[in-house]
């Protein structure tokens, strides 16, 4: 994909973000929890616009961060406990919890697995395939970890308030799990899309 085809499809994605971002928070039923859903979203999509010229990535990177902010801002809307697909899931494989969130800390290791990935292999800062995967997960899982620290922080300063956003379903390993999901999603970026990346990351250079 070339430049000026990348720059259109990134600045198409973002207005979509937008309009999905706008709508989300319009009919959210709780404000407070969607905005703290979706600022991640707030701070990286600007980012990824003002850097796009002087430092592209990978548009198999871009694809998956625009389906990570759909997924933030869905969960945002209904909260992670309550997104209608997700009792639809569990209701189809009888599972005890509603599963949306597992799904979002999926895409939590795999698109900063991703992104590290990138940045580690464009910079020259590692070399083998095995030590880059390592530090891969590495990376993915350092970022779950402080989300979870975030929820912990969340819960101390909201009390029962905070049980929209920390979404543990009265699970008591709802933290270990999560950080499981982000551990599959950077193995997933290792293991799957490794080659198909390394070839985009070859064209982009």
């Amino acid at each position: 994909m070339n430049q000026p085809t990348l720059s259109f499809a990134l600045k198409s994605g973002a207005l979509l973000l937008l309009a999905i971002l706008i709508y989300t928070g319009i009919y959210t039923g709780d404000r407070i929890t969607w905005l703290m859903e979706v600022t991640p979203v707030v701070i990286i999509v600007p980012l990824l616009l003002a850097t796009q010229k002087r430092y592209p990535l990978t548009p198999l990177l871009y694809t998956l961060i625009f389906f990570h902010a759909i997924i933030l801002m869905v969960g945002g809307m209904y909260t992670y406990a309550n997104v209608p697909v997700g009792f639809e899931v569990q209701e189809m494989f009888n599972l005890s919890r509603n599963p949306y969130d597992k799904l979002g800390h999926f895409f939590q290791g795999l698109v900063p697995a991703l992104a590290a990935r990138e940045i580690l292999i464009r910079g020259g800062y590692v070399k083998g395939y095995k030590m880059t995967g390592f530090l891969v997960c590495c990376v993915a899982l350092a970022i779950s970890a402080t989300y979870e620290l975030i929820e912990w922080w969340a819960a101390l300063a909201m009390g029962q308030g905070a049980d929209d956003f920390l979404g543990t379903q009265g699970d008591p390993w709802d933290t270990q799990s999560d950080m499981f999901c982000a551990l599959l999603g950077a193995l997933t970026t290792v293991l799957i899309l490794g080659r198909y990346h390394q070839r985009q990351l070859a064209r982009l250079r």
